[in-house]
């Protein structure tokens, strides 16, 4: 009995067109997180120096649930979007109004006389993080689907934690937010990253809106503790 070579041929070439589509979408979608980064980069430079956000001080409550609904809509739009070019424009638009959020933040961090070095600790730690989980992710045989349900099960509590503390304003309870989001980001980003690589995600645009945010939360949140644990103040 003689092997069926075509048929192993065909398997071979069905094989490797899924490797080549798997490795394309991983590739653009780093590619669209580098690009991310520049109008994000340009909303928080512009938000930091040219914006007064005291109005947003003056009614915190209110401003934070207007931030949420301009976010989960704007969320929205881009996955209704996301297989065309305007689902990238709604994308780059996202990260400029992210970064320009980010300003009171920083803000309030640069007021601080190692701001800028605290800053730069964050952005490296930020960077450090991803670039350890992506390795992990992309290299190893493990398929890290069985997250979806910790992730699904920490985004409600999360959520929760999050609007309870826009009305009781406790400390204790920012900072348990913060280290609860760096924990929760990083396990979106290996996940994130491992179901490109495995063929669960196809959609490059999808992809790093996920990675996009998981990466603005573990900056912001390092950037707030490092500001409350180690901010010099005159």
């Amino acid at each position: 009995m003689q092997p069926d070579l075509h048929t192993g041929a065909t398997y071979s070439a069905g094989t490797t067109d899924i490797a080549a589509q798997q490795n394309k979408v991983l590739r653009n979608t780093y590619l669209l997180l580098a690009i991310s980064l520049i109008p994000t980069v340009i909303g928080a430079a512009v938000g930091t120096n040219l914006i007064n956000f005291s109005f947003m001080r003056a009614s915190p409550i209110m401003s934070v649930l207007v931030m949420l609904a301009v976010f989960y809509g704007w969320i929205y739009a881009i996955e209704k979007n996301r297989d065309s070019v305007l689902g990238v424009g709604l994308l780059l638009g996202f990260t400029a109004f992210l970064g320009l959020m980010m300003a009171p933040l920083l803000q309030s961090i640069l007021s601080l006389r190692n701001g800028g070095q605290l800053v730069m600790m964050a952005a490296g730690g930020t960077a450090a993080v991803f670039f350890v989980l992506s390795g992990i992710a992309s290299t190893t045989k493990r398929d890290f689907s069985f997250l979806n349900k910790f992730l699904l099960v920490g985004f409600v509590v999360i959520m929760l934690a999050v609007l309870a503390n826009i009305f009781l304003q406790s400390p204790v309870l920012q900072l348990t937010l913060c280290a609860a989001f760096i924990i929760f980001s990083s396990a979106i980003i290996l996940w994130q990253i491992n179901s490109i690589v495995r063929g669960g995600e196809t959609n490059y645009v999808s992809a790093t809106l996920t990675l996009y945010v998981s990466l603005y939360n573990i900056f912001t949140s390092l950037l707030q503790l490092l500001g409350i644990m180690g901010g010099d103040r005159d």
